[in-house]
């Protein structure tokens, strides 16, 4: 198949987080606007070019306090720093469907190498639009404080209130670009 462009759903897309809170649970949170440019052979991605940004002020941990302080300068500065982008530099192929898909991750002005544990899905036809529609998954783990964000408060009982590795993950309906 040759190399084709993709489009990101919104509607059957997500970017999700999740982070230590306190030593002793988990608080998870998304990104409700991000976009990627993808041109691709989705059964074999080794040569795809992959270029994610996230509107990071539409982060959301369902509580609006919080991400307000996420949005403020303690933490991802939206005002100096509104985007968040991932460019691949690297595919490579584990399985028949499991790929490390290797790049840039900027977040707040600090660019670091990550790699992401990507699985293609697979295709099917949508049956509303006629389109072609490809899935994929994926995860990594980063350390926010690689990336200047650094902010965190002691807990009483010992430990600190935000922990430092990030769970990142997500779940991308494409559309093949007629």
């Amino acid at each position: 198949m040759a190399k084709t462009v993709w489009n990101v759903d919104a509607a059957h897309s997500e970017l999700g987080f999740s982070v230590k809170h306190m030593m002793i649970s988990k608080v998870k949170g998304s990104f409700n606007e991000f976009d990627a440019v993808i041109e691709a052979d989705p059964s074999e991605l080794t040569d795809a070019k992959i270029e994610v940004s996230v509107d990071v002020a539409s982060v959301d941990t369902r509580q609006e306090g919080r991400d307000e302080h996420l949005r403020s300068a303690d933490f991802f500065d939206v005002e100096n720093y509104p985007k968040m982008t991932f460019v691949a530099s690297d595919v490579k192929k584990k399985s028949d469907s499991n790929y490390d898909v290797t790049g840039d991750l900027t977040i707040r002005g600090t660019t670091k190498p990550v790699t992401i544990d990507v699985v293609y899905e697979g295709q099917s036809k949508d049956p509303m639009s006629g389109n072609t529609v490809a899935g994929f998954s994926g995860e990594t783990t980063i350390n926010r404080q690689d990336f200047g964000l650094t902010w965190n408060a002691a807990v009483e009982t010992g430990g600190v209130l935000v922990g430092e590795d990030i769970k990142i993950n997500f779940e991308i309906e494409a559309h093949k670009e007629a």
